[in-house]
């Protein structure tokens, strides 16, 4: 009888131990379910983030989901939104203490793509003059930035999509669909793999999610139409193109944007 009582235990103990590995495992699948397609659209008002190197305001605000200018504000961070290596940045709206450059750090976060992303290099344009180009002038049209079919729409409800899914080749080309200014290139927002963002004016930002390789690097204007990154396979399982418009920070359908096909 004892025997018997002591394996019904065993068995128990086995089951629950069993159970316990499962959920673990169902919790890893839903961490590693891409920013693009996570289940919070909304966009995250409180805390700090400690700025990393290769960050840029821009990014930080797209792993947000803020307007650039209110991260900014909030911040006392001024035009052109220099930001450094181990900066605290108030995600509330309330400003943090006065903040002095660390003396380690010589270079601003206008970063440089990540190592791991090859670049063709272009020249560097004063940001001054790329503000003229890209904050007052209107989006006039919205080009393709890929020539494949979308394979998944924007949902903000359900299983949420921030943007569309274009099918694609390795190596098909990948087209800025915008006039602007590159804000940020590199690997550095989990789910996006290597990431190219646009800024095309005061109100609008474009990203370009996936791509093996970057031919633009933050800092250098683009021009509608211009080939700016290769279709690939990176923080995802197959390769197509995430493609992203934000108006004020938050994310908009790009089939109400993009020209007719």
């Amino acid at each position: 009888m004892r025997r018997i009582k002591y394996l019904n235990v065993c068995s128990k103990n086995i089951m629950l131990l069993m159970l316990f590995f499962l959920i673990a495992g169902c919790s890893h699948q839903q961490l590693d379910i891409p920013v693009s397609n996570r289940t919070r659209p909304e966009a995250v008002l409180r805390g700090t983030h400690v700025v990393q190197p290769g960050e840029t305001l821009f990014s930080i605000a797209w792993r947000y989901g803020q307007d650039y200018r209110r991260l900014a504000s909030a911040n006392r961070v001024r035009s052109p939104y220099v930001i450094y290596p181990g900066q605290r940045l108030s995600l509330s709206g309330r400003a943090p203490a006065t903040y002095s450059q660390p003396k380690a750090v010589a270079k601003a976060s206008v970063s440089q793509p990540s190592k791991a992303v090859k670049t063709k290099v272009y020249k560097k344009e004063p940001v001054s003059k790329v503000k003229k180009k890209t904050d007052n002038h209107p989006v006039s049209s919205w080009r393709w930035p890929a020539r494949g079919n979308v394979v998944s729409r924007f949902s903000s409800g359900g299983r949420v999509n921030k943007g569309i899914d274009i099918a694609g080749k390795i190596g098909e080309p990948v087209f800025a669909t915008a006039a602007g200014e590159v804000v940020y290139a590199g690997s550095g927002l989990t789910g996006y793999g290597n990431l190219i963002i646009v800024k095309h004016n005061g109100s609008y930002l474009s990203a370009y999610a996936h791509n093996k390789v970057l031919l633009v690097r933050e800092g250098s204007t683009v021009k509608a139409g211009q080939k700016i990154a290769e279709i690939g396979s990176t923080g995802t399982s197959e390769p197509k193109l995430h493609f992203e418009i934000r108006r004020n920070g938050k994310p908009v359908d790009p089939l109400l944007y993009l020209s007719k096909r």
